[in-house]
């Protein structure tokens, strides 16, 4: 069966991660969650001490970036691919509120996105991927077969946000997540590279009201209709 490029762009917490996951297991595709790469450098900013006391600026993060590597690695067990930065198993830390808070500023630097959209684009050039973010279908592959822009109501998405982060065992209140995500969403909307739109030929999902299957469904008719075009063509 011809593959393709699936593109999911969207808000924080809207459900674009979730989708991705199902349609690529459901595909037998790569999945590659490409905001877990930012929350990576994010990281690694953190512990280096890069990122000013204020948090309004990262020191010279250029000249590390050489010294950075992310990688997925799929747990046999679970099945789930899990991010590693320079050989350390990070998943669980870069959920943390505390990246979560620098992540869009660490994002919105021109050589860190170069950079990882570099990677990015390697990881995908053999079609057959699922890749999720805020640029998918606008930068990283604007020729995807298949562009999805993946929305929710603003109190959902930090409800959502909440319980993920309580189940976890996290101490966070829900206005705290309410903020977070007024300011990541107006910051990957505003910033200068790459900001946070909807490809003009990418149709939305909003997930408000629908359950996880139902959302999968949608995905993944879509994905047929496109891979079906494409065989048509060839």
């Amino acid at each position: 069966m011809n593959k393709i490029t699936v593109a999911i762009d969207g808000y924080s917490s809207c459900g674009k991660s979730t989708l991705a996951k199902d349609i690529a297991h459901r595909l037998d595709y790569i999945y590659i969650d490409t905001g877990a790469m930012y929350r990576a450098v994010t990281l690694y900013c953190l512990k280096n001490n890069l990122i000013t006391a204020d948090g309004k600026e990262v020191y010279k993060i250029e000249e590390f970036l050489d010294d950075i590597n992310i990688n997925f690695q799929c747990d046999p067990v679970s099945k789930k691919c899990e991010v590693f930065l320079n050989g350390e198993k990070v998943e669980n830390e870069i959920r943390s509120m505390t990246v979560a808070n620098n992540v869009s500023l660490v994002s919105s630097i021109k050589e860190v996105r170069e950079k990882l959209v570099s990677i990015q684009r390697e990881l995908g050039k053999a079609k057959g991927v699922v890749m999720d973010g805020r640029d998918i279908g606008s930068v990283v592959f604007p020729d995807a077969e298949l562009k999805l822009f993946v929305t929710a109501d603003a109190e959902v998405r930090a409800k959502r946000r909440y319980n993920e982060l309580r189940g976890k065992g996290d101490k966070v209140s829900l206005e705290e997540i309410k903020h977070n995500l007024e300011q990541r969403d107006h910051i990957d909307s505003n910033r200068k590279e790459s900001p946070l739109v909807q490809a003009e030929d990418a149709i939305i999902i909003d997930t408000t009201d629908l359950t996880r299957a139902i959302q999968a469904d949608m995905a993944y008719d879509l994905v047929m209709e496109r891979v079906q075009l494409k065989g048509r063509k060839a």
